[in-house]
């Protein structure tokens, strides 16, 4: 990496559709940036927007910021997606000391982009930093929803859920991260299987600034089952443990049954001989689903599978600058020497 792409910052942010909220966000963005010590470029990935680009965007022009650019994809791939397929064009094109991934809603706040900054330099540039969100602002049914998910993941993966995309990821990182088949799946959830290095900052979670959010029940279920897919062999190992421990507790208790059937001559309802037949079937069966479900889950791990740094690339249509202060400073330099 040359000389100068170590005082780089590049901010990857998936848009789709949400043209509005942009155009808000970065202006936002120029101004919390004033005295950042990095020359920060923004990459702005629409994933296959169905709705044309809001042209006070394009007009802008920045103070602080260096460049805007946008990368199109060819077709929509979801967010998480799409971070995948910036960061492998980031890798590829765009060398920087760390890359800032945020959503461009404006609920990862501009200022707190500044804080993870300052908390990047402090661990040496080595580290990813997430925001850990310290107090959410969604309906409350939504957060009893997220809550059981969290309990769910915990459960299944035995990872705990507390951060989402906004983070800043270290060169070093995305080097590695790019060849991290699970990143097609989940940004977060990969970092994590990957085992690269991590901490987290308690950061609040802004309004958006424009608009509605895009995801509803069914796309946040998917999302959550997206995170959950990345840890799929410890997942059916755990099912495995849960139905062996079920059907042990199972065979215990019917064997306590039939003892003191026989030795204390208690009376013991029909049904619930039937009931423990039952259940012990239905235990069974689970068993060796989820025996099965350990071995192709296994054994699927030697194919190739998708690798973003190789097959990403065929998503991306084409690189649009829209702003750079290089730019705009030899268009000044020649309209004063005129």
């Amino acid at each position: 990496m040359e000389q100068d792409h170590t005082t780089r910052l590049t901010i990857l942010i998936p848009v789709f559709n949400d043209w509005n909220a942009v155009a808000l966000l970065l202006p936002a963005l120029d101004h919390a940036l004033e005295d950042c010590p990095m020359r920060a470029e923004i990459l702005l990935v629409n994933d296959g927007s169905t709705q044309p680009i809001e042209p006070a965007l394009l007009a802008q022009r920045f103070e602080h910021l260096h460049a805007v650019q946008i990368l199109h994809l060819r077709r929509n791939l979801g967010h998480q997606r799409a971070i995948a397929v910036g960061l492998v064009h980031v890798h590829q094109h765009l060398p920087c000391a760390a890359v800032v991934v945020m959503d461009g809603d404006g609920e990862d706040r501009p200022r707190d982009v500044v804080r993870l900054i300052d908390e990047f330099g402090r661990d040496g540039k080595k580290t990813i930093i997430f925001a850990e969100r310290a107090k959410r602002l969604e309906k409350v049914a939504f957060q009893l929803c997220y809550r059981l998910y969290c309990a769910i993941h915990w459960l299944l993966t035995g990872v705990r859920v507390r951060v989402g995309n906004f983070s800043i990821v270290p060169w070093q990182a995305v080097e590695r991260l790019v060849v991290v088949s699970e990143l097609w799946n989940h940004y977060a959830a990969a970092v994590f299987r990957a085992r690269l290095p991590y901490r987290t900052v308690p950061m609040d979670r802004g309004h958006r600034m424009s608009g509605e959010s895009k995801m509803n029940f069914v796309a946040l279920l998917v999302h959550g089952l997206s995170a959950i897919s990345v840890f799929s062999d410890i997942v059916s190992a755990r099912l495995l443990i849960m139905a062996s421990a079920f059907i042990a507790l199972l065979a215990g208790v019917a064997a306590t049954a039939v003892a003191m059937r026989w030795t204390a001559h208690l009376a013991i309802p029909g049904w619930a001989g039937y009931t423990a037949a039952i259940l012990f079937v239905l235990l069974a069966q689970a068993l060796l689903g989820a025996f099965l479900l350990v071995f192709i889950i296994i054994s699927a791990r030697a194919n190739m599978s998708f690798i973003p740094l190789r097959d990403a690339p065929h998503f991306v249509d084409h690189q649009e600058r829209v702003f750079s202060r290089d730019n705009l400073s030899i268009r000044r330099l020649r309209a004063g020497n005129l």
